[in-house]
């Protein structure tokens, strides 16, 4: 099989973060479950994201460089991807984007990451009323094959939302598991958050919400009426900003319920910023648990 998306996400993985971001990427991923089963690994120099808590004094002492602890589990995690899908996830998050590209990408990011660290990963949607369960793997030929049939079938019409499928997971699949949740503000809107405080007794939940592309950008398509919006509405600008606020409040609002659950949030815009908005929301997640 030809790695066709497994090849895109490192080459992006390259161009969007250098040497430094890279090894915060990694060294973020294997440390952000510190406390459930952790083994020291190593020291390395402290960078500005490090937990002080890890700086290994006595080793920075005899070194005269600040020096931190690095750990690895001792088990493997299931990480499960779960994917929204529907016909609003074939809509454009960008100028050159679509929500389901955007989505396929930041699945095959956070897909890669764990592949690399020896994790299993699963994946499950909805197709038109009916689960998709792709089981748990760990290698990148599995990642790549649960990719290429999301990319089929993403954005196919279908009448479930995205809490059907949090329901089926929490009845159907009794493992300890790390779950992403990869939807939109729409899909953030119909989450029972009774389930979400369910999953999370026994599971790690985070959610990344891909953006609608702005309302002020020139024949921008509703995808759900079928119809481009009216020319007057792009070039209001007044109009624009009322929505794209009213946009933040309904975010906002919907990630301080998630927190509540236990369910950290961040927000995708583009391509290029994923690997920076993983690391923020598994740092997030970290520095939360410690406290």
């Amino acid at each position: 099989m030809k790695l066709k998306y497994i090849n895109q996400i490192r080459a992006n993985l390259t161009i969007s973060s250098n040497k430094k971001t890279s090894n915060i990427l990694d060294g973020t991923y294997k440390s952000v479950y510190k406390g459930k089963s952790m083994n020291f690994e190593n020291l390395r120099e402290y960078v500005i994201s490090d937990d002080v808590k890890d700086i290994d004094w006595k080793a920075s002492s005899r070194s005269g460089s600040l020096l931190v602890k690095q750990f690895i589990a001792e088990k493997k995690h299931n990480i499960l991807l779960l994917m929204d899908t529907g016909t609003r996830m074939g809509a454009n998050a960008n100028k050159e984007e679509t929500k389901k590209e955007l989505a396929l990408f930041t699945a095959g990011t956070l897909g890669y990451l764990a592949t690399k660290n020896g994790d299993y990963v699963g994946m499950i949607y909805n197709r038109q009323g009916t689960i998709q369960y792709k089981p748990f793997q760990y290698d990148l030929y599995h990642l790549e094959q649960y990719l290429t049939e999301y990319e089929k079938e993403g954005s196919l019409p279908n009448t479930f939302d995205i809490n059907t499928t949090l329901q089926y997971v929490s009845r159907n699949i009794k493992k300890r598991m790390i779950i992403f949740l990869i939807t939109d503000l729409h899909g953030m809107e119909t989450i029972d958050t009774k389930t979400l405080t369910g999953l999370s007794y026994f599971n790690d939940l985070f959610l990344l919400s891909i953006d609608d592309i702005a309302m002020k950008e020139n024949d921008t398509f509703d995808i759900e009426e079928e119809k481009y919006l009216p020319n007057f509405l792009m070039h209001d600008n007044a109009l624009a900003k009322v929505a794209e606020e009213t946009k933040e409040k309904l975010y906002q609002k919907k990630q301080k319920e998630f927190q509540k659950c236990q369910c950290e949030c961040t927000c995708i815009h583009d391509k290029k910023e994923i690997s920076l908005q993983v690391i923020e929301l598994l740092e997030r997640h970290k520095y939360g648990s410690n406290r």
